[in-house]
This record gives C-alpha cells, sequence and structure tokens, in this order.
C-alpha cells in the first residue's frame, strides 16, 4: 500500500486545537491543496468538564510525571471522542494540548499521541509541529500565521491587514496579501502580544468560580488600574523584537498585582493589559494595517474590543466581518498546516518563529491500512 501523499490536488483534512483557555477542543474540516482554501466544511466543539479541566490545570508548567500523564489521557479522549463522529476527512491534524512552552529552555510540550490516534481512528494524524521549529531555532508559535496568509488572499484582501488572536495569551500576524507565498520576505510578520484571557478567566475562576467574564459584564463594572498596566509593560518582554512567544503561565505574577483591586476594578485592569500589550505590539508593524481582524474567544468581550479600537489607529473588527469563523480558525489552521507537512511544504520562517531558515515541522503517523489519498 503506498504512504504517499499526491503532490497536487485537494485534500479534506480536519484539523483540531485545545487551547490555553482549558475550555474544550474544537474540530474544523477544511479542503485545501497547503496552499488556497478550496472551501470551509463542519465544525464542531467537544468541551472539558469540571474535572478534566482541572487535571489540565494541575499539569500546566510541567514537563512530566503523574499531572502530565493525567492530562495526557483527558487530551486523547476528548479528541478520540471528536474526531470519531467526523468522517468526511482524509487527513487529521492534531495539535494536542500545550503544558508547557520554553522555546529557548526546555523546548515546548504538547501532550497527546498522534500515533495512537492514527491507529484508533485509522486515518493519517500529522502531530508534533512546533519541534522541528524548535530544533532549528525557532520559538516553535506562532504556527497559525501561514493560514493566515491563505485567509487573507481568501477573502481578496489587497493591502496588508493583521490577525489577532485573543485566546488564553493573545499573538499578532501582520500580513502582505500582495506577496507570492508566505515565506517570502516581507509577507509575514507574527508574535505574541502578551497574556489575553488566560489572566482574566484564572482572577474569576478563583474569585468566583466563573469560567469567563461573559460579555465583559464585571470589567464593565470596574475602572482600570493605570499604574498596574504602566508597571506590566515596563516588562523586558514588550521592548524585544519579534519574533517572540509566551507560555501561558510567563505572567503568572499579574494576579499579584491586582490583588487588593475589587473583582471588577482587577478585571478590567487585565483587560486594560491585554489591550495595552496589543498596542506595544504594533508598533513592531512594517507599517500600519488597512485592518485588524479578530479572532479567539475575546472578540466577544466588548470591553476590550472597545480598548483596542481605542488604542489602535486603524479599524477593528470580529473576522466574521470578512466571512471567517473566529471560534475555529486555529482548528482549520492545524488542518491547512496538516496538509502541508504532508506535502513537505515549510509551516513556519523566520519572520513567524524566528527558525533559522523556511521549514515544515510536524511528524505523519500513519494507521495499519492507508491508502494513497487522492
Amino acid at each position: 500500500m503506498s504512504r504517499a501523499i499526491a503532490k497536487t490536488g485537494p485534500v479534506t483534512a480536519v484539523g483540531t486545537m485545545s487551547g490555553t483557555s482549558l475550555d474544550g477542543v474544537d474540530s474544523a474540516v477544511l479542503v485545501t491543496d497547503g496552499h488556497r482554501i478550496e472551501s470551509f466544511g463542519p465544525t464542531s466543539y467537544r468541551s472539558y468538564t469540571d474535572i478534566e479541566e482541572r487535571v489540565l490545570r494541575r499539569a500546566l508548567g510541567k514537563w512530566s510525571g503523574t499531572d502530565v500523564d493525567a492530562a495526557t489521557e483527558v487530551v486523547e479522549r476528548a479528541h478520540l471522542e471528536l474526531l470519531g463522529a467526523v468522517e468526511a476527512a482524509d487527513l487529521i491534524g492534531f495539535h494536542g494540548q500545550t503544558l508547557a512552552h520554553a522555546p529557548r529552555a526546555q523546548g515546548t510540550l504538547q501532550v497527546g499521541d498522534g500515533a495512537r490516534l492514527a491507529e484508533v481512528l485509522n486515518r493519517p494524524v500529522v502531530w508534533d509541529f512546533r519541534s522541528t521549529d524548535v530544533a532549528l531555532g525557532g520559538e516553535g508559535a506562532p504556527l497559525a500565521p501561514f493560514f493566515h496568509f491563505a485567509c487573507a488572499k481568501h477573502i481578496g484582501a489587497d493591502a496588508p491587514l493583521a490577525f489577532l488572536n485573543l485566546g488564553g495569551v493573545g499573538n499578532l500576524t501582520y500580513v502582505d496579501p500582495r506577496c507570492g507565498s508566505p515565506e517570502t520576505p516581507g509577507a509575514l510578520l507574527a508574535f505574541d502580544t502578551g497574556p489575553a484571557n488566560a489572566p482574566v478567566n484564572d482572577l474569576l475562576q478563583a474569585r468566583r468560580g466563573l469560567k469567563y467574564d461573559k460579555d465583559g459584564r464585571i470589567a464593565a463594572e470596574g475602572t482600570g488600574d493605570q499604574r498596574v498596566v504602566e508597571v506590566f509593560l515596563a516588562e523586558p518582554f514588550f521592548s524585544r523584537s519579534p519574533p517572540k512567544s509566551l507560555d501561558r503561565n510567563d505572567f503568572a505574577n499579574v494576579s499579584q498585582q491586582v490583588a487588593d483591586l475589587s473583582d471588577a476594578d482587577a478585571a478590567a485592569t487585565l483587560i486594560a493589559i491585554c489591550a495595552a500589550g496589543v498596542a506595544e505590539g504594533m508598533r513592531h508593524c512594517p507599517a500600519p494595517p488597512s485592518h485588524v481582524l479578530v479572532t479567539g474567544g475575546g472578540r466577544h468581550n466588548p470591553v476590550l474590543m472597545r480598548m483596542l479600537a481605542d488604542a489602535l489607529e486603524c479599524p477593528i473588527s470580529p473576522v466574521e466581518q470578512v466571512g471567517l469563523d473566529g471560534d475555529m480558525l486555529e482548528a482549520q489552521a492545524f488542518a491547512y498546516l496538516a496538509v502541508r507537512v504532508a506535502r513537505g511544504l515549510p509551516t513556519s520562517c523566520p519572520t513567524t518563529t524566528g527558525v533559522s531558515i523556511a521549514t515544515g515541522g510536524g511528524t505523519v503517523s500513519w494507521p495499519a491500512e492507508t491508502e494513497a489519498l487522492a
């Protein structure tokens, strides 16, 4: 039997994402040849139970041990349940769950065994997307920018624009769609902007037992403490030139800085910190983008969106305004990247992760019985 994927033509892939917000797993089907987006397919979501979320939280920042083993079991079970119901896909892009990220030290850890998923689901699985990039001197993150480039082409953008993902951590991708490919010099600049939803989610979980600030209602009742924001922006991370990336817990001490504030003022301060990090990040863009398109859970927070609109000098709107799905963009990205990996195409480059050369990461695991993909 052949274990090769055809070099041309569209492939139907399903990508998954279990992000740093720890709310659950997204899956999304995408038809692509690894360059163009042909069409978007069905999406689905599997939330983590409260018990599963606690297991994942206990493993954050750890590299091995019983807590990591327990988290791995949760991640694999959730993905198998979700992917087992997806029929129309030739290839799976499995990101796993990031527990620790320190590219200049221990490396990066995404738990979940793609080889096991391939055997159980009887489909080829692309996984371990970040290790090769880190081994070649890159940050291993963010990885969605190559897909953002394809999205910019798909929506017919003809001027530089930016994609802003506000998940647990914020990251920004500056895209010049006038370039021919994502690895072309000048086509992309990408980097993490700072904490996004994670600090306020953790705050409200600890103080009120809430998973997040629905519609920004609590933050809307408070006033941000600008002194805390200014101290935060003095962190060396913000003066570093991109590419650069963060671990979810890199700014864990921010919770101490708002410990004496009321729930509402603390939430407002943490939201202001997110917006300030984005505004600082925009200074690194080679030119002002024509538009900032926001994806991830943060776009549902009107307080944060207002702060960003006030801080940025260009229009800002959810990606839905251009026909994209802000809840599923990262899952779609890993479907897209899976096809690129399978076809030997690069998935990162010096201006997205700082890797030494444009490189394609990822491992392809095949089930015992596999036919060539058309």
